[in-house]
């Protein structure tokens, strides 16, 4: 009798200052529920991480087509963390579709686990594959896995009272366990989610349950992976954290301006992708004296928010490009009657439906400029997740302040994306000082105060009656008036008001060299790759610096002096150029344009090789 003396290699554990993970598969496999999963778990363990949700513009594509793929990405890091990674470290493929859409995406020598129950003869054709690329040599470049997923979950879950198809729906959840093991991750954070997600179906949770464990102990008995690894946690600034995504930290400025102002809130939208999380999430908070109401179309749910403002709300309206669109009369009306307005623009891919899912920053001549005759808007735009909280806070602050409608930029990728969040400390939030008309003697619907803001009066006060509307307001009084000269003035007047907020917001800042050869400049949801680029740039001896603008109507006072300082303005935009021409426009000088719209986000690699192009004169 002979004994068995082979051992099961030994597995080590290597340590990594940061990684970058991709899942993909069809948009039924719950790629999107098992990155958010690793997210959340990840960000417990203390990693710093950005993340990238790329969702199918198909709704519902046929399964196992390559528009029908969808996507995940994080990157996690014992350090700061900007983007979510130019290329993954490890791609999880659930079937061949997910696997040709996302390569391009996964670094050369890096890992591909696949699920090789996907890979039959049907997907293999649905992907255009004429052969099996676990199988032949097409992927000798990368560490392949190649793991019977779906028939492991189904052995796991074989003596469960549920249908095959309930079955074969918890190998994300394998997936997920699996990914557990390899980056040491712990298992509680996602059962205690199933325990409450599944509270009402018993045997889903144990499903699930059983599922994320046997893909975790598949990884921890099989010793197919001879190597673990290990992510430190990040040396973050104390404080308490929570993940978040831009539209849940939008919700929660909206939230904080009214208990800051001490009004109560209003919201009135229409659902659109990629904003209408933000509806979802505020319908959450009635408890804080906030309402939402979904409208029945755009136009009427910005008109029942400009309805509320002027009934003494804090009010908000939230849409994408085609709802703006749809909208730009109602702006031109809140500018008229001059009421505070808060209008977030989630922008996507255009023109028309365009790319409903994507990234795009194409809708920043349509903020300044879209609307008929002369009707100027504060223009703001958020940079990060996080950053859409104090940016909501503050255009509600200058809505209130100077009486005007105010628009507030994110955009897709800014917008499903999630980075770990401090929450702040209440009473280091400023709070927003608002004064209503009340005494009928010395009231006058269109008198100014030292900001040029006329008085905010409630419906129904005594003495107070005025009239709103469309038409032009004489000066002071606020009768319809259609005398030439009056209107002139009051253009003038309503543009002078906004361009004075020039005094309310702060100086722009400068990361870098205060003077140099090259200052990249950005907006909005470029800013990660942008700051990336720029801390590489630096390490290498470039003379590069990096200026991102929040204020983009008005833009801030010393921008002007700033952008003399360097000999070449780079402006990177998901665009094809349009902060390049308000700039060009507005201060007269010469700017090099990088325009990429293809509804993904710039990676930190094409901005540093753009750069030294510039750099090296080509």
């Amino acid at each position: 009798m002979e004994t068995n003396t082979d051992t099961p290699p030994e597995v080590t554990e290597k340590t990594l200052e940061e990684v970058t993970v991709r899942f993909a598969g069809d948009s039924g496999d719950g790629m999107q529920l098992t990155g958010s999963q690793f997210t959340k778990t990840t960000a417990l363990v203390g990693n710093d991480l950005e993340t990238f949700p790329d969702y199918p513009a198909e709704i519902r594509a046929p399964a196992g087509t390559l528009f029908g793929v969808s996507g995940f990405q994080i990157s996690f890091a014992s350090h700061d963390v900007y983007t979510p990674g130019d290329r993954a470290d490890v791609l999880v493929a659930m079937n061949p579709a997910a696997l040709k859409v996302n390569l391009n995406m996964l670094r050369p020598g890096g890992i591909i686990i696949a699920n090789s129950d996907g890979f039959d003869a049907k997907n293999l054709r649905l992907a255009g594959y004429e052969t099996n690329p676990l199988e032949d040599d097409s992927l000798k470049g990368y560490e392949v896995y190649s793991i019977p997923i779906t028939k492991l979950t189904t052995t796991a879950l074989e003596k469960l009272p549920l249908s095959m198809k309930e079955i074969v729906r918890s190998k994300n959840f394998f997936a997920l366990g699996l990914m557990y093991w390899l980056f040491n991750r712990p298992l509680e954070p996602s059962l205690e989610w199933i325990e409450k997600k599944f509270a009402k179906n018993p045997e889903l949770k144990k499903a699930n349950s059983i599922a994320l464990k046997a893909g975790y102990n598949y990884g921890d008995i099989t010793h197919i992976f001879t190597t673990r690894y290990r992510v430190e946690p990040a040396k973050l600034p104390a404080g308490k954290y929570r993940n978040v995504t831009g539209n849940e930290a939008m919700a929660l400025g909206i939230v904080a301006s009214c208990e800051l102002s001490g009004l109560p809130g209003f919201l009135g939208s229409y659902p659109i992708t990629p904003a209408s999380d933000i509806l979802h999430e505020l319908s959450r908070y009635r408890r804080f004296n906030f309402r939402t109401f979904q409208a029945e179309d755009e136009i009427a749910g910005i008109s029942s928010a400009i309805g509320a403002s002027f009934a003494g709300s804090l009010a908000f309206t939230t849409s994408s490009g085609p709802g703006i669109a749809l909208k730009q009369e109602a702006i031109g009306l809140a500018v008229m009657v001059e009421l505070p307005l808060v209008i977030i623009n989630v922008q996507r891919g255009g023109p028309s439906t365009g790319l409903p899912t994507k990234t795009e920053q194409a809708d920043l001549f349509q903020a300044i400029l879209g609307r008929n005759g002369e009707a100027p808007v504060v223009v703001m735009a958020a940079k990060t997740p996080g950053d859409c909280f104090h940016t909501v806070i503050d255009a509600s602050r200058i809505a209130v302040k100077y009486m005007t409608p105010v628009i507030v930029l994110s955009d897709g990728y800014i917008a499903n994306g999630s980075e770990p969040w401090m929450i702040p400390d209440p009473e280091s939030l400023q709070k927003i000082p608002v004064e209503f008309a009340k005494n009928p003697e010395t009231y006058k619907p269109y008198s100014r105060n030292k900001f040029n803001a006329r008085p905010w009066a409630i419906p129904g006060t005594p003495g107070l009656e005025h009239r709103i509307g469309g038409l032009e307001k004489k000066h002071i009084t606020g009768n319809v008036s259609y005398d030439p000269v009056n209107h002139e003035f009051m253009c003038r007047l309503r543009r002078e008001k906004i361009e004075g907020i020039v005094d309310d917001i702060p100086d722009q800042e400068v990361y870098g060299p205060e003077s140099g050869d090259l200052l990249i400049v950005g907006w909005g949801g470029t800013y990660g790759a942008l700051r990336q680029a720029t801390e590489y740039l630096i390490e290498e001896g470039k003379s590069v610096a990096h200026a991102h603008i929040k204020y983009l109507y008005p833009f801030p006072r010393n921008l002007r002096e700033i952008l003399s300082r360097y000999k070449t303005i780079l402006v990177p935009e998901l665009n094809l150029g349009q902060l390049s021409v308000l700039l060009k426009a507005h201060y007269l000088i010469p700017v090099e344009s990088y325009n990429k719209i293809q509804g993904l986000p710039f990676t930190t690699t094409e901005i540093r090789e753009k750069v030294n192009e510039v750099l090296a004169g080509k």
